[in-house]
């Protein structure tokens, strides 16, 4: 038993030894001196310990880090999924007596003009949903070429009982029909009646930028430039108590591409934006301006 527990003693002993070398020697290795100043001693990036009245064994020790190196700005950043939520409108400035057959007029109602056009602007809602935007630094990240590709989402909800058809029977006209998409005044009040284009765009913006970065949460930042969209979908939505709900898609003679000056502006980690269209988004018949505001929710 004493022989056993001589040999136990034995190998603590050395494992101890060992250990203790083995940190000393991990202290060397990883601790780097370095004396800065006549009373100072810096190990490493952690630590800076003051030396002062050694005779007197005083130490003051103090905890720090060197400063962290600025991190370097991408050349090209991407953001993802980036949404805006605003609303739809449009400037009318059609000539509503040389609108031709696009408008069907109902017998002892007053003529088609601009007041049966006009929105209800707290519910005619923009939605643009951009699957990407990239920018790409010209100017050391202070001028940015900005470029994207999204769906751009439009409802425009009437105060009128306008329809939209294809073309067809021409309402309130006997043995008269249509070959082209035409409004007419409907004899139905709906409680929900809004016409939706859905556009494919492609925005490409110069971008001005304050403070370069990845931190949003201050400077100002300016983007103009221009869109190009597709349509893709087109559609009249309505809903009254005679018919119920009602989805009409089809080809009411709305312009396949649309062509918008565009802007935004950051006011910190605000964004807002804005988009105009020049040209009407009628083919013909009606000169309609479509025009969206509102905020985005982006990184930058």
């Amino acid at each position: 038993m004493k022989q056993l527990i001589t040999i136990l003693a034995a190998v603590l002993f050395c494992a101890a030894s060992k250990a203790q070398t083995d940190s000393s020697k991990t202290a060397d290795t990883a601790a780097t001196v370095k004396k800065n100043q006549p009373d100072t001693i810096r190990i490493g990036n952690i630590l800076i310990i003051k030396v002062a009245k050694i005779n007197k064994k005083e130490v003051d020790i103090t905890m720090g880090r060197k400063n962290k190196q600025k991190k370097e700005n991408p050349n090209v950043s991407t953001n993802w999924g980036v949404i805006d939520l605003g609303f739809s409108n449009y400037i009318d400035n059609t000539n509503y007596g040389t609108a031709g057959s696009y408008l069907v007029n109902r017998p002892g109602f007053p003529d088609l003009g601009k007041n049966d056009f006009k929105v209800r602007t707290g519910k005619s809602i923009n939605v643009n949903i951009w699957i990407f935007m990239q920018r790409l630094n010209l100017i050391k990240h202070h001028v940015n070429l900005k470029y994207g590709l999204g769906l751009e989402l439009n409802n425009y909800r009437y105060k009128s009982s306008v329809s939209y058809k294809e073309g067809g029977p021409v309402p309130y006209t006997p043995n008269a029909s249509l070959n082209s998409p035409f409004i007419f005044r409907d004899s139905v009040g709906f409680t929900k009646n809004k016409l939706a284009a859905d556009y494919l765009t492609v925005p490409l913006m110069l971008n001005f930028v304050t403070h370069p970065g990845n931190n949003n949460s201050k400077g100002i930042s300016l983007s103009v430039g221009i869109s190009a969209g597709y349509l893709y979908s087109q559609r009249n939505k309505q809903r009254s108590d005679e018919r119920g709900k009602e989805k009409n898609r089809g080809d009411y003679d709305l312009e396949r591409f649309k062509l918008s000056y565009i802007a935004e502006l950051g006011l910190g980690p605000v964004r807002l934006y804005g988009s105009y269209s020049p040209q009407s988004f009628y083919q013909q018949g009606l000169n309609i301006k479509p025009y969206n505001i509102g905020i985005r929710f982006s990184n930058w």
